[in-house]
C-alpha cells in the first residue's frame, strides 16, 4: 500500500460521507482508494461543481464530505466552491494532489497552502510516508472540530512511497461549549422582562429546534431564522419564517417592533437585519455563538454569550424563565397570514411571461411537501426562498455566503444525494443556469428527479435593475430555449409562460421521474425584486 492508498483508506475508516471530484493523474489513486474503502464517489464535470456538491452534501447529511482534485489547475478550478464552504464553516476534506518539492519548474506548481489559507480554509499535507496516516487524521480532526474545510495536500513524490499500516482513532465531534453562570443569569433576566422577544436562529442553531422552541414557549418569544436556517421552525404556530430581505411584510413588522432580539448562532448581519432596519432603535440585542469573535461583529449587542445554542438554551430555561412575552391573541390571529403565499400581489403575468410570484406560489402548491430546495444567486432568489415551503432545516440548502452566481446546480446535486428521500428542487436564474450548465450532465447520469426552476429574464437581472438608466447591452441576452437545452442533456424540458403551462409539470410529477425536469419559466419584469430593491436602496 502506498501513501495515496493509505490516505484514501484512512478517510474511509474515519467515516467520511460521499466524495466528489474530477479525476486526473494526481488524484487517481487516492480516489480509487476512497472507493475501495466504501466511500461513494461522484464524478462531476467541473471541479467547481464538485466543490459545491461536496459543500451541500456535508451541510445536508451531517457527514464530512471529500473533494478530490488534481494538483494546480484542479484546485484553482474548485476555489470558488471552497471559498463558499469556508465562509459557511462547512466540515470538508479537500484531498488535492500537489507537485513534489523538487518540481520547481512544473507547470502545475502553485503555492497551494497559501491559496487555501487565503480563502479561509485550513491547510495540511502529508509530509512523509511514516506520517501520512497521522497527517490525514489531523486534517480530519480539524475539519470536524473546527467546522472548517481543510486542504490535505498530497505531494506526488510522497504519494508514491510505501506506507505502513497505522491504527486509525475515532474522532469526536465539536466539544460542548456551555455559557458562564453570569451570562445565563443575565440572559434569563432579559427574557423574563421582555414584552416582545424574538429569536432569530442562524446556521449555528441548525439541529437545535427542540431546545429553542422549549425556551421560546417559556418566555413568549416569536421564532424566526436567517435564510440559511430556513425551515428550522416549520410547523411552529409562533414562527415568522425568514428574517431579513426575504421576510414577509408581517414578519418584518413584528421583528421591527421587538424589544428584545436574540441571535442564536446567527451573525445578525446586514442581510438578516436589513442593514439594521429590522431592529428597533430601543431593542436590546443578545447574541449567542461558540466564538467570542463573532459576538457583536455586525451589530453592537447588549449581551454576548459564548456558548453553543443547545446548551445555552437549556441552561437559560433551567434558570426558571417564565413570561408570556409576544404571544398575545392578537398576534396569534395575525400570524395566520405570515406566509408570502398569503400576501396579495398585482399579477404582472401577460404578453407571454409569468409573474415570478405567481409562478412560485403555484409551484409551492404543486410540488410534494417532502422536498429539498436549493437556491442559486441573483435577482430572482427571493422568490423560491420565500414562496417554496420546506419541511425542516434539512429541506433548504443556501450556498450564498460568498454570494456567487452559478453554484446552484452543484448545490442541488449535493443536497439531493444527501437526502434521497426528498424531491430535489433548484431555484436558479438563467445566468446561474448557464454558468453551472455542465453539471446538468451529472444530474442526468445520476438519474436524479431534480426539478430545475429557471427564472428566465434573459439577463443578469440584478445589474439590470441596479443600473437601470445605463446601457444594458452587456447584461442582456437573447431569449434562448432553455427547455430545449435541458432536453439536449437528457432531461424533460418545459416552457412556462402562464399558469396553464404548469400542467406539463404536473404530468412529470405523476410519472416515473427518471430524469431531471428543466422548467424554462419566462418571467415578467419585476422592476427589481423587492429584496434586491431594498438592498440597493439601503446598501
Amino acid at each position: 500500500m502506498n501513501v495515496a492508498e493509505a490516505v484514501g483508506r484512512t478517510l474511509a475508516e474515519l467515516g467520511v460521507g460521499a466524495a466528489f471530484g474530477v479525476v486526473g493523474s494526481g488524484n487517481f489513486e487516492v480516489t480509487n482508494a476512497l472507493r475501495a474503502g466504501g466511500v461513494r464517489f461522484v464524478a462531476a464535470r467541473h471541479e467547481g461543481g464538485a466543490a459545491t456538491m461536496a459543500d451541500a452534501y456535508a451541510r445536508m447529511s451531517g457527514q464530512v464530505a471529500v473533494l478530490s482534485l488534481h494538483q494546480g489547475c484542479g484546485l484553482t478550478n474548485a476555489i470558488t466552491g471552497i471559498t463558499e464552504a469556508a465562509k459557511s464553516r462547512t466540515p470538508m476534506i479537500v484531498v488535492t494532489a500537489d507537485t513534489p518539492g523538487s518540481a520547481v519548474l512544473s507547470n502545475f506548481r502553485i503555492d497551494q497552502d497559501a491559496l487555501g489559507v487565503a480563502v479561509g480554509a485550513l491547510s495540511e499535507r502529508t509530509h512523509t510516508a511514516a506520517s501520512a496516516v497521522t497527517d490525514t487524521v489531523r486534517a480530519y480532526r480539524k475539519a470536524v472540530q473546527e467546522r472548517r474545510p481543510v486542504l490535505l495536500n498530497l505531494p506526488l513524490d510522497v504519494q508514491a512511497q510505501a506506507a505502513s499500516p497505522t491504527p486509525v482513532p475515532s474522532i469526536p465531534g465539536p466539544a460542548t461549549v456551555r455559557p458562564s453562570a453570569a451570562d445565563v443569569a443575565e440572559f434569563a433576566r432579559l427574557l423574563a422582562s421582555a414584552a416582545r422577544p424574538v429569536f432569530i436562529a442562524g446556521r449555528g442553531a441548525r439541529g437545535c429546534r427542540s431546545a429553542l422552541v422549549e425556551l421560546a414557549d417559556a418566555c413568549g418569544a416569536l421564532l424566526a431564522t436567517s435564510a440559511v436556517a430556513h425551515g428550522l421552525f416549520t410547523g411552529e404556530p409562533w414562527s415568522l419564517g425568514i428574517s431579513g430581505g426575504f421576510a414577509s411584510p408581517l414578519a418584518a413588522e413584528l421583528i421591527a417592533d421587538a424589544d428584545l432580539v436574540v441571535g442564536w448562532g446567527c451573525a445578525l448581519n446586514m442581510w438578516t437585519t436589513r442593514h439594521g432596519r429590522l431592529l428597533g432603535s430601543d431593542a436590546t440585542l443578545v447574541q449567542v455563538d461558540v466564538e467570542q469573535a463573532a459576538l457583536g461583529a455586525h451589530r453592537p449587542v447588549a449581551l454576548g454569550v459564548v456558548g453553543d445554542v443547545a446548551s445555552t438554551a437549556v441552561d437559560v430555561l433551567a434558570a426558571g424563565v417564565r413570561n408570556s412575552g409576544y404571544r398575545t391573541s392578537a398576534v396569534q390571529e395575525r400570524l395566520a397570514e405570515v406566509r408570502w403565499s398569503d400576501v396579495e400581489h398585482d399579477d404582472r403575468s401577460g404578453d407571454g411571461r409569468i409573474d415570478a410570484r405567481t409562478l412560485s406560489r403555484e409551484l409551492d402548491a404543486l410540488l410534494p411537501t417532502e422536498r429539498i430546495v436549493s437556491i442559486d444567486s441573483g435577482n430572482f432568489m427571493g422568490y423560491p426562498s420565500a414562496y417554496l415551503s420546506v419541511p425542516d432545516e434539512n429541506g433548504f440548502c443556501f450556498t450564498q455566503a460568498f454570494q456567487c452566481v452559478g453554484l446552484g446546480l452543484g448545490t442541488a446535486i449535493g443536497a439531493a444525494l444527501a437526502r434521497p428521500d426528498r424531491l430535489p428542487v433548484l431555484g436558479t436564474g438563467d445566468g446561474g443556469f448557464h454558468m453551472g450548465l455542465s453539471e446538468l450532465d451529472t444530474a442526468v447520469r445520476l438519474g436524479l428527479p431534480l426539478v430545475v426552476i429557471v427564472y428566465n429574464d434573459a439577463a443578469y437581472g440584478a445589474e439590470v435593475h441596479h443600473f437601470g438608466d445605463a446601457d444594458m447591452t452587456t447584461v442582456r441576452f437573447p431569449d434562448g430555449d432553455i427547455a430545449a437545452i435541458g432536453r439536449g442533456f437528457g432531461c424533460a424540458g418545459v416552457t412556462v409562460r402562464s399558469v396553464e403551462d404548469l400542467a406539463a409539470v404536473r404530468s412529470w410529477l405523476a410519472g416515473p421521474r427518471e430524469a431531471p425536469l428543466v422548467i424554462d419559466a419566462k418571467i415578467a419584469d419585476d422592476g427589481g425584486s423587492w429584496w434586491l430593491a431594498d438592498a440597493f436602496r439601503h446598501g
